[in-house]
């Protein structure tokens, strides 16, 4: 088992779901479960931004992790300059932000660094620097998107399976290899009577009457969410313990060396889940 396994964590810390994952990771490495060490926590806000943000770098502080907070925000708007066009290339002022992010990240050297809810794209210098891993709401193979877009695109299709896995961060946005996955049914006991009171609608007549707030949607977001975190620290474990790693052109391989289309961790994931799910 490696020994003083290094995680960077990058994040926004906007939210309950941000807190919910550093808590989560902090728990398991006190605990013994996670043989690594956070080494440092980027958060892309300040003080004195958002009061979540707020209560998220308190966290930080609190745990005794190393913070490096650069507000994002701020520099967009001293550079005055609009968000950027993701189907474009990033600008020069918002690959000169990250420079300045790895700047006040140097002295750190992480094994690994993880995205945890930030919500801004990594640029493809940050892509070079660090080995990183971020999660999206789909099983391997599947739609590509926000949660919402995923869900919606599994409604239309009649999927009867969804999953979530960590990928390779690369500069081609949520297209990198991917690291670990889990998957689930959405078919049988749970979800077969959502499906029936569908049937015959299209999606976007259910988009428009109910939204998010539709019976199957929620429920579809309610199994892949729950996954969320477990899949996360199974995976910070998987990389710890050098069963996944990450080679030097960014291909995923198993211990042995040996590529792989992504560790399964389905069942790992299933007993963490076990008795939170309806």
């Amino acid at each position: 088992m490696a020994k003083n396994y290094k995680i960077g964590w990058f994040s926004t810390g906007r939210g309950e779901g941000s807190r919910g994952m550093l808590q989560a990771a902090h728990n398991a490495i006190k605990s013994g479960d996670l043989n690594a060490e956070i080494e440092f926590v980027y958060c892309a806000r300040e003080y004195g931004e958002t009061e979540k943000t707020d209560q998220y770098l308190n966290m930080v502080k609190e745990y005794g992790i190393p913070l490096v907070s650069f507000s994002y925000q701020k520099y967009r708007a001293v550079k005055n300059m609009p968000s950027p066009d993701l189907s474009q290339p990033l600008p020069q002022w918002r690959l000169d932000y990250d420079m300045e992010v790895l700047q006040r990240l140097e002295k750190f050297q992480p094994d690994l660094v993880i995205l945890a809810g930030l919500m801004i794209v990594t640029s493809p210098l940050m892509c070079e620097k660090y080995e990183i891993i971020n999660l999206h709401p789909a099983a391997p193979g599947g739609p590509a998107g926000t949660w919402q877009q995923v869900i919606w695109k599994l409604i239309d299709d009649k999927a009867e399976t969804q999953g979530i896995k960590m990928h390779v961060a690369i500069p081609e946005l949520d297209m990198g290899p991917t690291a670990t996955y889990c998957t689930f049914g959405i078919r049988g006991q749970a979800f077969d009577t959502l499906w029936e009171e569908i049937k015959g609608r299209t999606t976007e007549d259910i988009k428009a009457k109910e939204g998010v707030e539709n019976a199957l949607f929620k429920k579809i977001r309610e199994y892949g969410a729950v996954r969320e975190v477990p899949l996360i620290l199974n995976t910070l474990k998987s990389f710890a313990e050098g069963r996944v790693k990450i080679t030097k052109d960014r291909q995923v391989v198993d211990a042995a060396g040996r590529l792989c289309k992504g560790y399964d961790l389905t069942g790992d994931i299933d007993e963490m889940v076990k008795g939170k799910l309806t």
